[in-house]
């Protein structure tokens, strides 16, 4: 009997720069026992050769230039697993003008860790990266009150993190799934209860990720496959539509419908090299099907099956738009758009509410979105696009992606 495979749930741990990020996930690699085999002996011994202080933060900051200026520059990964579930781990950066690699690694997470230091929860970039989770649709959000150590364990200084980062969190929307006093370079609350802070009887950092929701399952959703390119099989044999399955399941015999040219067809077998008798795809895999008799149909297009729910078909639809680009976004200029395996030509049509995610002020009316503003916005596509509800998409301008978002109705 094959063994049922694990659930993972993907998570990413954001806040200020300085505030431990790194050190929490680098402790919580070491006490889950996720290291590579000789990892920490080698950044015990990097550290005793340059005569620095061991920190955890190394275990993930491979780049030099990460561990001479003691910031995360890229997003760097792990994996670790408990007796419930296995998780992949995403450090994101937390410095200013690395915004587009914090977005990055969080952009595809079930849950985030965000990390507060005790002293100064409210820094500038910890209610951004607030702000980023919940505009990211980020809904399990567990709050680390770090360096503990620091504030001399003092209940009275947590208390004081939990009202201020509290209230904050309310008034954009995020229900914080708990907060937990924590010192990342000691280890209290991570994966083991504090002797230190007696006061507290709340669940460690891991033991309340453990009790978090699971990520939906992709296979129970409607079947759903991003054509990404088309392949002639030969003379005779028809052609192959290309992809990885985002949901659902297709099968040989199944009818395929494409979107948004409505064109048709039935499985005739799935093309795979060296050649097998696979008769079934499901989400998560990638795929090459033919079909008895093809359409001509494009890449772009959003493979789909008839009766479960179809996907949404426009070219004009309301979204919620970070703009990421040091040129503002304009009416009056062609962009690309890439939703899914679609790429067309998209403008801004009008912008409505936009607010500016460093100071999160808002104001209406705006004429164009200025970098690190993020759009309520219409926007308009040059041909029409299928998607579902709430779909995320880029926009690129000159090469370059320069802003995101998803989208929030037609």
């Amino acid at each position: 009997m094959s063994e049922t495979p694990r659930e993972t749930l993907r998570l990413v741990v954001a806040g200020h720069v300085d505030h431990g990020k790194s050190t929490v996930v680098g402790r919580l690699l070491a006490d889950t026992g996720a290291l590579p085999k000789g990892r920490l002996e080698r950044v015990e011994a990097y550290c005793r050769l340059n005569s620095k202080p061991f920190e955890f933060a190394f275990l993930l900051d491979a780049l030099k230039d990460e561990q001479r200026q003691g910031i995360t520059i890229e997003a760097a990964r792990g994996f670790f697993k408990t007796a419930r579930r296995d998780y992949a781990v995403v450090d994101a950066p937390g410095h200013s003008e690395l915004l587009r690699n914090m977005i990055s690694g969080a952009s595809r997470a079930d849950a985030a860790f965000l990390v507060l230091d005790v002293r100064d929860p409210a820094a500038g970039n910890a209610r951004r990266h607030a702000y980023l989770l919940s505009f990211l649709g980020l809904r399990q959000v567990l709050v680390l009150v770090n360096k503990m150590d620091l504030a001399g364990y003092s209940e009275q200084a947590f208390r004081r993190a939990v009202r201020e980062h509290g209230s904050f969190l309310d008034s954009i929307g995020v229900e914080a799934a708990g907060f937990i006093p924590i010192s990342g370079r000691h280890g209290d609350n991570l994966a083991a209860a504090s002797s230190r802070m007696p006061w507290y009887a709340g669940p460690t950092a891991l033991s309340a990720l453990d009790a978090l929701g699971a990520p939906a399952p992709a296979l129970s959703g409607p079947f759903r496959m991003p054509v990404q390119d088309v392949y002639g099989l030969g003379e005779g044999r028809g052609r192959a539509f290309v992809g990885t399955v985002e949901s659902g399941s297709l099968a040989v015999g199944d009818e395929v419908i494409f979107y948004p040219s409505g064109k048709s067809g039935r499985v005739k077998s799935f093309e795979e090299f060296p050649a097998s008798a696979r008769a079934e795809v499901c989400a998560g895999m990638a795929a090459a099907f033919s079909l008895a008799e093809p359409p001509a149909v494009e890449r772009g297009e959003l493979a789909a099956r008839p009766g479960q729910r179809p996907p949404l078909v426009a070219a004009r639809f309301q979204a919620r738009l970070l703009w990421l680009g040091v040129e503002p976004l304009t009416s009056g200029k062609d962009y690309v758009l890439k939703l899914g395996a679609a790429r067309t030509a998209v403008r801004l049509e009008k912008a409505g509410r936009v607010l500016d995610s460093s100071s999160l002020a808002a104001k209406a009316g705006a004429a164009q979105v200025e970098r690190n503003q993020v759009a309520d916005c219409v926007l308009r596509a040059e041909a029409a696009v299928a998607f579902d509800a709430g779909a995320r998409f880029v926009i690129v301008d000159n090469h370059r992606v320069c802003g995101g978002g998803f989208v929030e109705k037609l």
